[in-house]
């Protein structure tokens, strides 16, 4: 005796958009589960950068006496003032830094001679859409890294930073930064090769720290116009100014510069990304 099945009708059959909605999801929860996997390493790598900084500069000159930072004579404020300048390029770097790590290395190799990529591309999802998931995976972790420095800017310094939140601008401009740092991220692996890794953090990734005005404020660059002019091109200058007018009294960009670059940044970078990404999983 043979048993038929009849095929689901139209109705039963799952939406594009939830199928989409679904393996979008999954992806987002197969890289936290990797993030789990790896909670220690990503926990270590998330704050090292941010530890040395603070502790370098915020406790062992003003320990000393010795350079930017330091309590010259006695001068406490100067030092306090430093450590608040500090935080919130800190924060800046983290989401940055973490952009570049969460989404182009892993990149790189997956489109490297293992060919991992396939499997994501195999989801139900249009392409793009596993290179957005790309862009949200890296914006939480970005935005996990960033909250990671605040407790290290509540014990590593000598002096405390005197911090001012403005709930408003830091909630809206930290998933700005977050996404941006990402789409950066996106646009970077897709273009990398393995073997150009070392240049990347040699070209692009330290060029953008050390001259991303993290330890002074970018208005401070007026006696060197060219440079102020030049660091524009540099989105981490966006995110630590937006963060200092977001966490500190201290002189910052005009928010109204801050918002509008880092959301032409955002859209620029995505473009870019997405369509090497699908560019990149054709060839």
């Amino acid at each position: 005796m043979t048993t038929t099945t009849t095929p689901p009708s139209l109705a039963q059959l799952r939406a594009p958009s939830e199928a989409y909605r679904h393996a979008f999801f999954a992806l987002l929860a197969r890289d936290a589960a990797m993030v789990r996997r790896n909670a220690r390493m990503f926990v270590m790598r998330t704050i090292m950068q941010p530890l040395l900084l603070m502790f370098v500069f915020t406790y062992v000159f003003p320990k000393i006496g010795q350079g930017v930072g330091a309590q010259a004579d006695g001068d406490i404020d100067a030092a306090a003032n430093f450590s608040t300048i500090l935080v919130a390029g800190v924060v800046g770097l983290a989401i940055i830094f973490q952009g570049v790590q969460a989404v182009a290395l892993p990149l790189v190799t997956e489109f490297g001679y293992s060919k991992e990529i396939e499997d994501r591309v195999l989801a139900p999802l249009p392409v793009s859409l596993v290179a957005i998931e790309k862009i949200v995976a890296g914006m939480i972790q970005g935005l996990v890294s960033a909250a990671l420095v605040f407790p290290i800017a509540a014990f590593v310094p000598a002096t405390s930073p005197e911090l001012h939140v403005n709930w408003l601008i830091l909630l809206t401009l930290a998933p700005l930064a977050g996404w941006t740092a990402a789409a950066l991220g996106l646009a970077l692996g897709t273009k990398v090769q393995p073997m150009q890794v070392p240049q990347l953090f040699a070209f692009i990734v330290l060029p953008m720290t050390m001259l991303g005005c993290i330890y002074f404020p970018w208005i401070e660059l007026s006696s060197i116009r060219w440079l102020q002019v030049a660091v524009l091109v540099n989105p981490l200058v966006y995110m630590c100014e937006g963060f200092r007018a977001a966490l500190t009294r201290a002189p910052h960009m005009s928010l109204f510069a801050v918002y509008g670059a880092l959301l032409g940044f955002a859209a620029l970078l995505t473009r870019q990304g997405v369509k090497g990404f699908e560019r990149r999983v054709v060839t």
